[in-house]
């Protein structure tokens, strides 16, 4: 018994596969990556001396998610 699994001989047809351009993709990688600098900051180091937001609200919105990341904070 010879069994043929490939997709041509069961009749159906391999979709082309599509490449998507970097010059399409960078605007969107830059994004990310502002976004995720953004984040980081405002986890990691938005306390103190330098807050760019006055209280402490942004400090408590983000305390516990501080901890878990490893950043010290007290």
């Amino acid at each position: 018994m010879s069994q043929d699994t490939s997709a041509l001989s069961a009749g159906r047809i391999a979709a082309p596969q599509v490449s998507i351009p970097v010059r399409d993709l960078l605007p969107w990688g830059v994004f990310g990556l502002v976004l995720a600098s953004l984040l980081l900051y405002f986890v990691g180091a938005e306390q103190g001396a330098t807050s760019l937001v006055s209280g402490h609200y942004v400090h408590e919105f983000v305390h516990d998610g501080r901890h878990l990341l490893g950043f010290p904070c007290h």
